[in-house]
């Protein structure tokens, strides 16, 4: 192998170690929001927001927030992102694309990245390829966005 791809290849592995580690992180909240009431995740979200008006990075909040959007998303939509979506949701909150194919649940995946960038109050814009989709998703999700305001 080339050393340059070599040096690619080891540094793709290098980093979805770095997001997997961070996914981690994610998982380690798990019992403890399934053990919170409704109220008491709900709750975590002006907590969120006001951690973050106090000056914690919306990076330093990840590993709470995604955990607190995983657990509302199974109590709502009956759905528990797996690790793998965990890990595709920080690589689009660090702005990159994370490549998904149909039906692997890149909707589910957006909605923690989606939840955590609103906790900065800024506003957040999903995108997607058509209005079928765009009304699907709405319905769908803004059930679990309402659920987590």
């Amino acid at each position: 192998m080339p050393n340059v791809l070599r040096k690619w290849v080891e540094s793709d592995k290098r980093e979805l170690r770095r997001i997997s580690k961070w996914a981690d992180q994610v998982n380690s909240h798990a019992e403890e929001y399934a053990a919170l009431s409704d109220e008491d995740l709900q709750a975590k979200t002006p907590e969120f927001q006001q951690r973050y008006q106090d000056g914690e990075t919306l990076d330093e909040l990840l590993p709470e927030a995604f955990a607190v959007a995983r657990e509302g998303a199974k109590r709502v939509l009956g759905l528990y992102p797996f690790h793998v979506q965990v890990m595709g949701g920080i690589v689009l909150h660090e702005g990159n694309i994370a490549e998904m194919k149909t039906g692997e649940g890149k909707t589910l995946t957006a909605t923690m990245p989606v939840y955590l960038n609103a906790i900065s109050g800024k506003g957040v814009h999903v995108v997607t390829v058509n209005e079928y989709l765009s009304s699907r998703d709405a319905t769908e999700m803004g059930e679990l966005y309402s659920c987590l305001v």
